[in-house]
């Protein structure tokens, strides 16, 4: 990303950064304890860019703090549709001729002649749709669509495709096209090849924008937010239009564009089953601030073990049969009702502490409703369109909102982790990538946002807080004291890294996939972290739970093998055996291993924004040119 062109700020460094104007993303939680706590213990750190060279007694005035930000959502600009240029597929000397009022009208077979009638169409698409459907005119005499006097086979076969586009997630009123009646005046057959022809090219240009939606998704991810970053894919239309004339099968055809793989075909399954559901199942009200801890007492106690008996299993309600049947509603947390709120957190994938917050009320409220739950299968086949339709054999896969890791080999999940993503103020991306290289005993290059952010207030006051704390200061490639960094001046030319060691902030390795933003797995030593259900801690990159694990998947090798490696000391880096695919992924809904969607919470607001994203984009659709 472009670096934002504010004081003191330039260099892009190794470490999870961010950016918005583009600086990058920062990620560095356990730094922030330091700071926090005033722990004279080095935790979190990797190399600065920034900061301009002077002797203590050359000082000058210190300048502004600067300040590095994040990346912006943006208000959506969706693609306008154009007119396609009917015009222009009219031989000009046929054209003129037909339209030379010397000429009498002349009577004619339907269809013998109907492309004069082209440069009255009127017909509107996306842009690249309009230029394919030009492309694939001009020149050409023949018709996809319709034969004599009426829509062809090939016609009702798209129609009935288009019409169903609800069922992998998109509007069929996006590809809404007018059919010619059957009932037509026979005596002015030029009124009925003008409706053909009109007939022709719109449909021609509803079936290619349903193919180009379909096949990469309506809504370009860049345009939501600096957090996305995707190459949007290329669909060759005018190509897709020729295999439509050719095709014995166009439904098949036009089928067949749609993502296949396993994840979006499960996602298609329960949107199906969604839209049949008639109703919600009741739901228990419970106060959004509450928070119960063994032991003290509280009356949304009585609602959240109504919500139990609602909401658990019955293996669960069988378990603790005598603590249901004897609780009277009263307020007192006993450590009988720890035991059963514990064992409804086990079987719902939280941690069984006995402390209900805001992750255990969202399961025992009921969640998401089924309308909820629609819309975010929805967006969620919209981004899987971003994504490559078959996502490999072997990758890995981070889920953001579900704070976890999926590692997938020979075509099945092979075994998953808890991460720790970004902060709402310090995002995680959305995008895909390669990891190419595991760092062991790796060095912490302390991240420009950090720098200039958290870091320089603190070295203005007391510019020999690095060197105490065991960081590493270079100032033009040449190890320098922190004393002789004028952190008053410019913050170009400085970089700062903290060596490995068993405080490093990246832990004992970390898994690279180079990227703009910095950003990649490693180890953590705050492993507090992981036992938290809501786990948006860091600032940018993920920290995995067991990356020794992680890294011998990659590796294709033993644990033992990654601890050998560890127990050396030295900071290595060893290349992968073959480039695995990485997903940095968002979806507030995906399917399990077993083929079950399940639902998460919209940490970062995202589904907001693709919300808006799509109003955006209908409402530029239903526009009239």
């Amino acid at each position: 990303m472009k670096l934002m062109k504010t004081t003191a700020i330039v260099t892009l460094m190794a470490g999870c950064t961010f950016a918005s104007v583009g600086v990058q993303r920062a990620e560095a939680f356990n730094l922030l304890d330091i700071f926090r706590k005033k722990k004279p213990a080095v935790e979190e750190f990797q190399p600065l860019p920034g900061v301009g060279q002077m002797q203590p007694a050359q000082k000058q005035a210190a300048r502004p703090l600067p300040k590095v930000t994040s990346p912006k959502y943006y208000t959506y600009k969706a693609e306008p549709l154009r007119r396609i240029a009917t015009a222009k597929l009219v031989d000009p000397v046929v054209t003129g001729s037909v339209r030379s009022d010397a000429l009498p009208p002349a009577p004619a077979a339907v269809l013998t002649d109907a492309r004069r009638f082209l440069p009255d169409v009127t017909a509107y698409a996306p842009a690249d749709v309009a230029k394919a459907v030009e492309a694939f005119y001009t020149g050409r005499d023949e018709f996809v669509w319709i034969d004599g006097e009426a829509p062809n086979a090939a016609a009702r076969a798209a129609l009935s495709v288009l019409g169903q586009a609800a069922s992998v997630g998109l509007d069929p009123q996006d590809y809404a096209v007018a059919v010619p009646s059957d009932s037509f005046d026979r005596s002015d057959m030029a009124a009925r090849e003008k409706t053909l022809v009109e007939f022709e090219i719109q449909l021609s240009a509803a079936t290619l924008t349903y193919i180009a939606d379909t096949v990469r998704g309506r809504i370009d991810p860049n345009r939501i937010s600096g957090y996305h970053d995707f190459k949007r894919k290329d669909v060759n239309l005018t190509g897709k239009l020729g295999n439509i004339a050719r095709s014995h099968d166009v439904a098949a055809y036009l089928n067949s564009q749609t993502p296949s793989g396993p994840e979006f075909t499960a996602l298609k399954r329960e949107l199906e089953t969604l839209q049949a559901k008639t109703g919600d199942a009741p739901r228990i009200v419970i106060a959004p601030d509450t928070l119960l801890k063994p032991g003290i007492s509280n009356p949304e106690l009585a609602n959240v073990v109504a919500a139990i008996r609602l909401k658990g299993s019955d293996a669960l309600k069988v378990e603790h049969a005598l603590t249901l049947s004897a609780y009277q509603g009263t307020p007192d947390y006993t450590p009988e009702l720890v035991a059963l709120i514990e064992g409804f957190q086990k079987e719902n994938g939280l941690k069984p502490d006995g402390i209900v917050g805001k992750a255990s009320i969202r399961i025992l409220t009921g969640g998401d409703t089924t309308q909820s739950k629609i819309d975010k299968v929805r967006i969620a086949m919209e981004q899987a369109r971003w994504l490559p339709a078959d996502l490999g054999s072997r990758y890995v896969f981070i889920n953001q909102p579900a704070y976890m890791v999926y590692y997938h080999d020979q075509g099945a999940e092979q075994f998953s982790m808890r991460v720790v993503v970004g902060s709402k103020a310090h995002q995680t991306f959305f995008f895909e990538d390669e990891i190419q290289t595991v760092e062991f005993n790796p060095y912490w290059g302390v991240p420009q946002s950090i720098i200039i952010n958290e870091m320089l207030p603190k070295l203005r006051n007391d510019p020999g807080y690095l060197d105490r704390l065991g960081y590493q200061v270079e100032l033009g490639g040449r190890a320098v004291s922190s004393y002789d960094v004028n952190w008053n001046g410019s913050t170009a030319g400085v970089a700062v890294r903290q060596p490995p060691s068993s405080d490093n902030a990246l832990g004992e390795l970390k898994i690279l996939f180079p990227n703009a933003h910095a950003i990649y797995m490693h180890d953590t030593p705050s492993k507090s972290f992981f036992k938290k259900d809501e786990r948006a801690l860091s600032h940018g990159c993920v920290r995995l739970a067991d990356p020794r694990r992680m890294a011998a998947a990659v590796l294709g090798t033993t644990v033992e093998d990654i601890g050998k490696q560890i127990a050396g000391g030295r900071n290595k880096g060893v290349s992968v055996p073959q480039k695995i695919p990485v997903y940095v992924a968002y979806f507030t809904a995906w399917p399990n291993k077993d083929g079950a969607v399940e639902y998460f919470n919209d940490v970062y607001d995202r589904d907001m924004y693709m919300n808006r994203a799509l109003e955006a984009t209908r409402l530029a659709r239903r526009a009239e040119g």
